[in-house]
């Protein structure tokens, strides 16, 4: 990705490394592409990622409401009719209405903003569906909250980059009760008539007949199910016995799924005699299109979900199929379900009786299931997203015999990132999340390709929780993995990393020697178990780990709702979503109290002896900063400055000095002294007004007693603790385009005093500046001048607030070209970028 630069210290080569995200948690927001590739939405942001690498390549920003629904074209339905496509071309609708197509080019991968569909909904796009009516051709119908339902026809330039004509063929209202579920189809026999199902909240399946380029009819209507309409999907027309027919199936909240045939019907007086038989249809409406006729009868009803079916889709056409012809459509529909299982089914050979072939999945009780399900464009993988924004994918690895195994699949948080922690020697990056869940993600060396080559994996969960989570510290120093976070709860959590997480470690980084350390530590517990609250998590001890506890509840309780039974092992590869639901909990060691609101802030000593805490507050005394000795985890010292809640703490790298930032747009920073006791002496030594509004981020330059503050006012300032008792601005960088959300210092050179600030906006973009040193006046080097080195790329970037940025060492090592920036955001992402210096 190209970037914007001014400047000789940063090359122009900042790239991606590695993205994590959750799929928001709605229907129909999923499509598998005929390019191989899935398309999803993460907040606001419309997300790509490869199912062969288990990687999300990139993030298109645009959007500016949840991302309700995407879909390719071609998808996997219509990969047969891609093999020449040099351009493929993705539709996103969001919960304000607007649709938006963008265009992917398989030739160099690069993406491009084509138009917004003009004539927004008014509410929220619930579905889109579309037919490649030719390579250069396809009609698509989009549904919305508000009612309406719009048909388009687009025709796709011949060569990248070319304009696209759009034309709107229809609009349709349907009524106080709106669609939720489309499907298009060309007619067999009729090549120019399309017919549109459409089901929603009236638990009817309403069928339209149009032109592509004309008005749809309301043509009859079928009734079966008995709740609200979820999926349709029709197939390509399959012939049999000499009948022309097409299938719809739909599925519903109803946990029912319903197969309807609509039969071209013979011109001619004399027509086949119907024969009587086990697969004898229901007769329903006749639909007439033009001048023809099709007979519709309800082929077969599914039964085997336990909950409501989300979705439910043929599977696609084999691509071997020559060109531009009518291909031969499977016997086969895959279902996803509320029950956490996907289903395939397929009619029985002798009798055409439609049968439950494979099942994946769980049928658990304990959490919620599939919104949907999808097959791979060459039909040899299927792809479940949940209630978890987790992915499940399943590949066929049967030869002779169907044997659906698990593969790997991206993963992240699906609610707002709040905070980011690097491990104390940069081995993996922990982020915390108001999904209230805690991720691990680290890089995991591919050994098996002959480059041995990285990629970044979740490779555990430590915390499940039952309340939001807004901020994380890594405990630096010597012994084993820990880490404190607060959530939305007046209580600070305290966690240790399990032998199972350390020999995975080891595993990940095929490095022995942080992992032999700790082992000589004699750490005793093996992984945690959840509680059925959801809140502490308990030790499973390795003595104790050879027989399992028996939890299933005997006191006469509903077992369904027990916790499962956590079985910690070691990883040898990345772990998938049912691994990490489960088994990879760090247990709690210690609570800490005192904080009277929620916690909002914490940050650790780069020693490791002290852990600083702030809470949300609206006065002085609940606006407290709270020092917590580790080990012992008392509370040795209370520092009252602020008056509103702190919103960033952060040490200096001498541990000298800690520096806090609040709502009340002032910075204060206190003297921390280390007696020869366990007692902590500090001193105030400046509280300063430095914004006009909130400031957010501070951070601290590794080289001396300099610091950065960035606020909602859109500007940032550098400064300098000059002596015990004053604090000097040195700097104000120039305004901003957005609020500044947040700051972190990374050093060049300690000689020079070089640095580089990384800066994150709320519009979720990020610069990168370089910080030059002179000589001041008291003899002692300092921030003199600031220059924009590099100004990221949008698509690079967060599409919404920059929550915290963090370098994976806060100093750069004289033998590495390249330094590695983590950042999170509210748009459900954590990012980690790969910065070129020289």
């Amino acid at each position: 990705m190209a970037c914007e630069s001014n400047s000789l210290q940063i090359t122009e080569e900042v790239k991606r490394v590695f993205i994590g995200a959750g799929c928001n948690r709605i229907v129909n927001n999923v499509s598998w592409g005929a390019s191989n590739l899935v398309s999803f939405g993460a907040q606001n942001a419309v997300a790509i990622f490869c199912p062969k690498t288990a990687q999300i390549l990139i993030t298109l920003p645009g959007h500016k409401a949840y991302v309700n629904c995407t879909l390719w074209l071609p998808n996997s339905k219509f990969a047969f009719k891609a093999k020449h496509m040099q351009q493929h071309f993705l539709l996103s609708g969001d919960a304000e209405g607007v649709i938006i197509l963008w265009e992917y080019s398989l030739v160099d991968e690069k993406w491009r903003y084509v138009l917004q569909v003009p004539q927004a909904h008014k509410k929220g796009v619930t579905c889109i569906t579309a037919i490649m009516v030719s390579q250069q051709e396809a009609v698509f119908a989009s549904a919305s909250s508000d009612g309406t339902v719009n048909v388009w026809e687009v025709v796709f330039p011949s060569t990248r980059g070319g304009d696209c004509k759009l034309s709107c063929s229809d609009s349709l209202f349907v009524g106080p009760k709106p669609m939720v579920a489309l499907s298009l189809a060309e007619l067999p026999g009729n090549s120019k008539q399309l017919v549109l199902a459409m089901g929603g909240l009236d638990s009817k399946i309403h069928l339209y007949c149009g032109e592509r380029n004309g008005k749809f009819l309301r043509a009859c209507e079928l009734k079966a199910h008995t709740d609200w309409i979820r999926s349709l999907d029709l197939s390509l027309p399959v012939y049999v016995n000499g009948e022309t027919s097409l299938l719809l199936v739909s599925s519903s909240q109803d946990k029912g799924i319903r197969i309807w045939k609509m039969t071209l019907q013979d011109s001619s007086a004399n027509s086949k005699k119907q024969q009587t038989s086990l697969a004898s249809y229901i007769k329903g409406p006749v639909l007439v299109a033009g001048s023809y006729s099709y007979q519709i009868s309800m082929e077969s009803l599914l039964i085997g979900h336990e909950d409501w079916v989300y979705s439910v889709e043929w599977q696609p056409p084999s691509t071997s199929s020559v060109e531009e012809i009518e291909c031969f459509q499977p016997q086969s529909i895959l279902s996803a379900s509320m029950d956490k299982t996907m289903m395939i089914w397929q009619p029985e050979k002798t009798t055409g009786i439609w049968m439950n072939v494979v099942t994946v999945g769980e049928l658990s009780h304990c959490a919620l299931g599939f919104y949907g399900g999808h097959w791979s464009p060459n039909a040899d993988s299927i792809l479940a997203h949940g209630y978890g924004g987790s992915f499940h994918l399943w590949k066929n690895v049967g030869v002779d015999f169907d044997d659906w195994k698990p593969q790997k699949v991206p993963s992240g948080h699906f609610a707002a990132v709040s905070d980011i922690a690097w491990a104390r020697c940069g081995e993996y990056m922990m982020s915390v999340s108001h999904d209230q869940t805690t991720r691990v993600f680290a890089p995991w060396l591919n050994n098996t390709s002959l480059e041995r080559e990285e990629s970044w994996h979740e490779i555990a969960r430590p915390q499940v929780h039952g309340h939001d989570i807004n901020c994380v510290t890594v405990i630096r120093g010597k012994g084993n993995h820990r880490f404190v976070c607060g959530a939305d709860e007046k209580v600070a959590r305290v966690f240790e990393s399990p032998l199972s997480f350390l020999k995975t470690l080891s595993h990940v980084t095929s490095d022995d020697s942080s992992f032999s350390a700790d082992i000589q530590a004699g750490v005793q517990i093996l992984g945690a178990n959840m509680s059925a609250l959801g809140l502490s998590q308990k030790p499973i001890y390795v003595q104790a780990s050879s027989t399992p506890t028996d939890r299933s509840n005997t006191e006469g309780f509903d077992t369904l709702e027990t916790v499962p039974e956590a079985v910690p092992v070691v990883l040898t590869e990345p772990p998938i979503e049912e691994q990490l639901s489960w088994h990879t909990l760090w247990p709690e060691s210690h609570k800490l109290y005192g904080h009277g609101n929620e916690l909002f802030a914490l940050c650790c000593d780069h020693e490791g002896k002290l852990v600083a805490s702030s809470c949300k507050a609206q006065s002085a005394p609940v606006a407290e900063i709270w020092l917590w000795q580790v080990g012992s985890w008392k509370s040795v010292g209370r520092l009252q400055s602020h008056s509103l809640t702190v919103t960033q703490l952060e040490f200096s790298h001498d541990n000298q000095y800690l520096l806090a930032v609040s709502r009340d747009r002032h910075f204060s920073v206190f003297r921390i002294n280390h007696t020869g006791t366990d007692e902590i002496n500090y001193q105030l030594v400046a509280k300063q007004e430095a914004h006009k509004r909130i400031i957010w981020a501070c951070s601290w330059n590794p080289f001396g007693h300099e610091f950065a503050t960035g606020s909602r006012d859109k500007t940032v300032k550098i400064w300098a603790a000059e002596n015990e008792t004053s604090v000097k601005l040195l700097l104000t960088l120039p305004p901003f385009k957005s609020s500044v959300t947040s700051l972190s210092w990374l050093g060049l050179d300690s000689h020079s005093n070089r640095g580089i600030l990384a800066v994150g906006m709320e519009n979720g973009l990020i610069e990168l500046w370089n910080l030059n040193s002179g000589m001041g006046a008291t003899g002692h080097l300092s921030v003199q001048n600031a220059s924009l080195a590099v100004r990221f790329d949008p698509f690079l970037c967060h599409v919404s607030t920059v929550q915290r940025l963090s370098w994976r060492n806060s100093q750069k090592s004289e033998d590495t070209e390249t330094v590695q920036l983590a950042s999170c955001g509210a748009d459900h992402c954590v990012r980690i970028f790969r910065v070129t210096v020289s």
